[in-house]
C-alpha cells in the first residue's frame, strides 16, 4: 500500500525547495561548479521526493564528504596534480557517485507506492535487496572519499595494495592505515544516518526494527569494502607516475612521467563508479541474506 498522493507531491515540493538551496549554497562555496549543481539538484530533488531517509543518506554523503575534501587543503595542493579549491565536483562526478542510487530509488519508490519500508526479506527479498543495495552506494561513496581525502594527510607512507610496496602520496591504490580507518567511518556515518531517521520515518514490528541496527556494522564493512575495490581498481587499471617537472603523482603519461603503477584503462571516475557498482550489489545480496 502507497501512501496518499497529496503525500508524495508535498514531499516532492519540499525535496525540490530544499535541494534547490543545498545545490545553490554548494556552487556558491564552490563544492560543486555550475553543472555539478545542476546535477546535484536533480539527484537530491529525486531521492528526497522518493523518500526522506534516502534525502537524508544522500545528504550525508555530500556534507561530510564536502567537508572531508576541505581539511588539509593546503596539503593537498602540493600534493594532488588534480587539485581543486573546495572539491568543485562536476557534473560527471556527481552522477558517478549517485546515478545507480537515483535509479534504484526510482524502482523502489515505484514499488512501494513511495512508502519507506524495513529491511525484511520475509515481507520482499527484492525490495530489501534494494534498500541494501543503497546503502552500499552511499557507504562505498562516502567512504572512499573519506579514505582519500583524510588518507593523504597521514604522516605514514602509502603502500600500494597489490604489492604492499611503498609508494609516495597521491598514487592510485596506495593505503595507510589512516586511509581505511577514515573509509570504516565514512560507512558507518551512512549506517547511522540511515538508522536515526528511519526511527522517525518507518513504523516496522520490535523485532523487525531491532535488526534494523545491523545496517551499522554493514555500512561500516561496505565502506571498507568499497574503499579496498576503489584501491584495487585503482593500483591495477589507473596509471599512477611520477612527474620530473611537476614534483607530483599524475594520471597522465608523458615524457618527464615515470611509471609507478597501473594501466591506462579507466579513469578516477570509471574507478569509482565500478567501485561503486561492485559495493552496491554485494550490499544488496549481504542484507537480502542477513535480513
Amino acid at each position: 500500500m502507497g501512501i496518499p498522493a497529496a503525500s508524495v507531491a508535498a514531499r516532492t515540493a519540499v525535496g525540490a525547495a530544499l535541494a534547490a538551496v543545498i545545490a545553490a549554497r554548494a556552487v556558491r562555496r564552490r563544492s560543486l561548479d555550475g553543472s555539478g549543481g545542476a546535477a546535484g539538484f536533480v539527484v537530491m530533488a529525486i531521492h528526497l521526493a522518493c523518500g526522506y531517509r534516502y534525502g537524508a543518506l544522500v545528504l550525508a554523503f555530500f556534507f561530510t564528504s564536502s567537508k572531508a575534501t576541505k581539511i588539509g587543503a593546503d596539503r593537498k595542493r602540493r600534493i594532488e596534480d588534480d587539485f581543486k579549491e573546495g572539491g568543485q565536483r562536476n557534473w560527471i562526478q556527481v552522477l558517478a557517485n549517485s546515478l545507480i542510487a537515483t535509479i534504484l530509488v526510482i524502482i523502489l519508490a515505484t514499488m512501494t507506492g513511495g512508502q519507506d519500508q524495513c529491511l525484511d526479506s520475509h515481507e520482499s527479498k527484492v525490495i530489501t535487496g534494494i534498500i541494501g543495495g543503497i546503502i552500499g552506494h552511499y557507504c562505498c561513496c562516502n567512504g572512499d572519499t573519506w579514505s582519500s581525502e583524510l588518507g593523504v594527510l597521514s604522516d605514514e607512507q602509502p603502500r600500494l595494495i597489490t604489492t604492499l610496496k611503498p609508494v609516495r602520496k597521491g598514487t592510485n591504490g596506495g593505503v595507510t592505515l589512516q586511509g581505511l580507518l577514515a573509509a570504516t567511518a565514512g560507512g558507518l556515518i551512512i549506517g547511522l544516518t540511515f538508522v536515526f531517521v528511519g526511527l522517525l520515518t518507518v513504523e516496522c514490528s520490535f523485532d523487525v526494527a531491532l535488526r534494523q541496527l545491523l545496517v551499522i556494522p554493514i555500512s561500516a564493512t561496505a565502506g571498507l569494502l568499497g574503499s579496498l575495490i576503489d584501491s584495487v581498481l585503482g593500483a591495477t587499471l589507473q596509471f599512477s607516475g611520477y612527474c620530473s617537472v611537476r614534483k607530483k603523482v599524475v594520471s597522465k603519461r608523458g615524457p618527464t612521467v615515470t611509471k609507478i603503477s597501473g594501466m591506462t584503462i579507466l579513469d578516477n571516475d570509471a574507478v569509482n563508479a565500478v567501485s561503486v557498482l561492485l559495493t552496491t550489489a554485494v550490499t544488496a545480496y549481504a542484507c537480502i541474506r542477513i535480513f
